[in-house]
């Protein structure tokens, strides 16, 4: 019995692939030359689908009238460049003005819409605050139900707001969504410090300003990328709410000079004569509307997946 108990147990023979490890999914095995060449095929179309008419609009742009009138058009290879079109845009009259309007909504209109935004997002991350959870199911309402455009319009003109930069402010001046972001990125913060700041005498004013807003720098980027980008875009408030056309954003004028194929006060001499391309101020007009955004944008990019990854992961 002794021998029998001191004999070492006999090892079962392991069955083969019993304890291997398993298989790694597709997307985690190293890359093949083939589809490393096939990725950058696509991306270099992309690129080229996206960055190729930009090209044509600019070069254009910045096109003599002969160069435009020898190439039937828009203009692909460069030659004879000229800033005319732009001189003559920016030395006043109507798509000057309409750019300084579309300027001042979009600063006072983001500046407005942040601060509201905050605020709100604030009072709801705080579940002690009045009515917070009322308040959130009747923002949650009417990202689903709206009341329509002409209820809307009824409101704007009841209020007097026709004809004014108000118009073109309030009707879009908060978004729901964006609230909603900062409100998920306002309760991931720590609850403790926020704590130990009131043990230390400062209210919410204080607390918000000095404690939650330099914390959600990121957000705070994305959101107000955001806002500056609607309201610089922004062109059908203008069509319903404004006659005055003195008072026409830059998207508005760009609309009439593109799709109407209508000249901007002040140059129809000019291209009448022949001095300038109506081409040529169409695209400069182009490049005039999106040049804000392309500055912009690589500045907040680095905040971007941050910020839209506000609230997605938990924990």
């Amino acid at each position: 019995m002794t021998a029998v108990a001191d004999r070492p147990p006999v090892k079962e023979p392991r069955e083969p692939g019993r304890f291997a490890a398993p298989p790694r999914p597709v997307w985690e095995e190293e890359p093949r030359r083939a589809g490393l060449a096939a990725k950058g095929v696509v991306l270099f179309f992309a690129c080229f689908a996206i960055l190729f008419p930009l090209w044509i609009v600019v070069v254009t742009s910045l096109s003599s009238k002969k160069t435009i009138d020898e190439a039937g058009g828009l203009v692909v290879i460069p030659r004879d460049l000229t800033f005319v079109a732009y001189h003559e845009l920016l030395g006043g009259g109507q798509v000057q003005r309409a750019a300084l309007v579309s300027l001042g909504v979009t600063v006072v209109g983001t500046l407005f819409s942040m601060a509201v935004s905050v605020l709100c997002a604030y009072g709801l991350s705080r579940s002690g605050s009045l009515g917070h959870r009322w308040i959130l199911m009747t923002l949650l309402a009417t990202m689903f139900f709206g009341a329509g455009l002409i209820p809307t319009y009824l409101l704007v003109q009841a209020l007097g707001l026709t004809d004014t930069y108000l118009a073109l402010i309030l009707p879009s001046a908060v978004s729901v969504f964006n609230i909603l972001v900062l409100r998920a990125f306002f309760m991931g913060i720590s609850s403790e410090l926020i704590d130990s700041a009131r043990i230390d005498g400062a209210g919410d004013w204080r607390i918000l300003w000095t404690i939650v807003m330099p914390l959600s720098r990121a957000v705070l980027a994305v959101i107000a990328l955001f806002y500056a980008v609607g309201y610089w875009s922004a062109w059908f408030n203008a069509s319903i709410y404004l006659t005055d056309q003195d008072m026409m954003p830059l998207q508005n004028v760009m609309i009439q000079l593109v799709q109407k194929q209508e000249r901007p006060v002040g140059l129809s001499a000019q291209i009448n004569t022949g001095q300038i391309s109506a081409l040529a101020i169409q695209m400069a007009v182009m490049v005039m509307a999106l040049l804000p955004v392309a500055v912009l944008s690589p500045f907040v990019q680095r905040h971007f997946k941050k910020g839209m990854l506000t609230g997605a992961v938990k924990g």
